[in-house]
């Protein structure tokens, strides 16, 4: 199987499956994603998420922030057990969407746990990282207050989805933060983008 362009196993394809599978029974009874993107999950989420594997594909200990229905976070995971090597905690204080992502993860074997927790108390339980995903999360400048803990390490790397507006959350984040930022025209999502976001700090005043 194909993936943007990556060559998956048919093991992996599988997991993939599954977990659409699972993730249309559960998104019946709770609120997983807009409803206006359901009929197109495959390509507006499973492959869009995949991006964020195959920008760093190695095997990382990753941080997902507000997990919502897995994307990027559970199909990293998945992506991961190929590999077999690598975590990914998943952070997300909603109960129920955090009950779906345990679901998600145990039935897919993907590599993977999920904290159903604020990320705002997240580092005591994990407090440190290589990798950082969000998606669709939070705007870019209370993203860098939220992540900014792990980001201490100068070899943590964060990868952002972002859509059309990203610019603008960029003028406004610049204002507060200092960074070194790479940006991943997204192959699925024209007006969309992934940002790379290292040496992440503070203006000093």
């Amino acid at each position: 199987m194909n993936l943007n362009g990556m060559s998956v196993s048919r093991e992996t394809q599988e997991r993939l499956s599954l977990f659409l599978e699972l993730f249309r029974k559960w998104a019946k009874s709770i609120n997983l994603v807009a409803p206006s993107t359901l009929d197109d999950l495959w390509t507006r989420h499973i492959a869009d998420s995949a991006q964020i594997f195959q920008l760093s594909p190695g095997p990382h200990n990753w941080l997902d922030v507000g997990s919502g229905g897995g994307f990027p976070g559970v199909i990293t995971a998945i992506l991961l057990a190929e590999h077999g090597d690598g975590w990914v905690h998943l952070v997300e204080s909603n109960q129920k969407k955090a009950a779906f992502l345990r679901v998600a993860l145990a039935e897919t074997a993907a590599r993977g746990s999920v904290h159903a927790i604020r990320v705002e108390t997240a580092q005591e339980s994990f407090p440190a990282c290589d990798r950082v995903s969000a998606r669709a999360f939070a705007e870019l400048d209370l993203l860098f207050t939220y992540v900014a803990p792990w980001m201490e390490r100068e070899s943590t790397k964060a990868f952002l989805h972002k859509g059309r507006d990203y610019q603008r959350e960029l003028a406004k984040a610049r204002g507060s933060w200092v960074f070194d930022l790479l940006e991943h025209r997204s192959v699925v999502e024209p007006d969309s983008v992934i940002l790379e976001v290292s040496q992440l700090r503070r203006h000093v005043v």
